[in-house]
């Protein structure tokens, strides 16, 4: 077996590759999005739906957590490669317990969150035994993974309060990188001694942006399967499609790929890495998870009142995603995209006059306005370069 300090990966863009064994790794997150997605839809009220976006952190924790780590990590060693399959094992049986998640199966999914989160923590500081920044860094995330594992597991196994325990246990692990994972007697982590490879994580990203809008697709196929093929179903099938496809032009056209470059220019690419993937994603995939129950909606009715469920979903869906993505393309280069913005208010008036579109009309709105969205950035982001400066986001946490 390879001394620890062998397992790190080595630096350059060619050794920043996504490896086979993460996209295998990434394959049980496939089935973790679907699980939410259709957790919302049959739980569709506003306790239905925070409970539902704490297990979406959850899922988006375990995930951006592990991506880190093999930023770190060389997952072609195979140690790191075990590692990874057996966090796929715990993903598998998280992912399987998310509709149960706050009643019978509420142990299981506990328990393997804690187990990803914990083990590989304690793994990680194995494989880099030696490297004092690095031992520091994860005996600190050791810390507060260990807290909020009290918190996870104390709600399994307390049932009235696991709704505030659960809410607790995502607290911690979401303000612990901004505050630099401070623990006292042994400090606080610094982002500029953090070694980033920028195109891996770019890549992961993209990646995981993409299972999410498979998901959305999936869910258009299946539902559009189950329905009658009469003209207001095959318009409502092609309007969810094209919804997802301008989602894809959005977010792929060109910032996707700069994020790695902006990383590469940055005095911190910690914190830059740090905001733009493990913060500012959630809000994209969230927004592409609320979409694909929109298309749900859309496709079981698409004539008839719009209610208010299939508003929040349709024009939620699309509004949280562009917030998402403004805030990343803000973050690597410093300037707002008021296309994004022009699109928010867009959106903001269709919802408005909700009550006097049908579902399909709704959507084929909110479907015109990210078209439109991805038309101007597409316009406007030939010849783009990101610019060598802090973008504001960058200094948020």
């Amino acid at each position: 077996m390879p001394q620890p300090r062998q397992l790190l990966r080595e630096r350059g863009h060619e050794h920043g590759k996504v490896t086979s064994v993460e996209l295998f790794f990434d394959l049980v997150f496939v089935f973790a999005v679907t699980q939410l997605s259709h957790t919302l839809l049959e739980h569709f009220t506003v306790l239905g739906a925070f409970k539902t976006l704490l297990l979406t952190l959850g899922v988006w924790w375990v995930w951006i957590y592990t991506s880190w780590v093999t930023n770190w990590l060389d997952p072609e060693k195979i140690p790191t490669r075990l590692l990874l399959l057996v966090l796929m094992l715990a993903g598998l049986i998280l992912s399987a317990s998310i509709p149960e998640a706050w009643e019978q199966r509420a142990k299981s999914f506990a328990c393997a969150y804690v187990f990803m989160q914990v083990g590989r923590s304690a793994y990680f500081l194995w494989a880099v035994a030696g490297n004092a920044l690095m031992v520091a860094n994860f005996q600190r995330i050791l810390t507060w993974l260990s807290v909020s594992a009290l918190f996870w597991l104390a709600g399994a196994w307390l049932e009235d309060w696991r709704l505030p325990l659960w809410g607790a246990a995502l607290a911690i692990e979401f303000v612990s990188p901004s505050l630099g994972f401070f623990v006292p007697g042994l400090g606080r982590s610094s982002t500029r001694d953090w070694e980033v490879e920028g195109h891996h994580l770019s890549e992961r990203c993209g990646l995981f942006v993409i299972i999410a809008l498979g998901e959305s697709i999936l869910v258009t196929g299946a539902t559009f399967a189950k329905h009658e093929w009469d003209m207001a179903g095959i318009a409502a099938f092609l309007v969810a499609f094209i919804g997802s496809l301008a989602m894809w032009w959005i977010y792929f056209d060109t910032a996707a790929d700069s994020g790695s470059e902006r990383i590469a220019r940055s005095d911190d690419p910690g914190r830059l890495a740090r905001v733009t993937y493990t913060y500012i994603h959630l809000a994209i995939v969230a927004g592409i998870i609320l979409s694909a129950v929109g298309d749900e909606f859309l496709l079981a009715h698409p004539l008839g009142h719009s209610a208010i469920e299939t508003v929040v979903a349709v024009c939620g869906g699309a509004a949280i995603y562009l917030v998402g993505n403004s805030l990343f393309k803000l973050s690597i280069s410093g300037r707002f995209p008021y296309s994004h913005l022009a699109g928010f208010v867009a959106l903001a008036i269709v919802a408005a006059c909700s009550n006097l579109l049908p579902p399909l009309a709704l959507a084929a709105l909110t479907t015109a306005i990210l078209l439109g969205v991805a038309a101007w950035d597409a316009r406007r982001n030939r010849g783009w370069e990101p610019l060598n400066v802090e973008g504001p986001a960058a200094e948020t946490h």
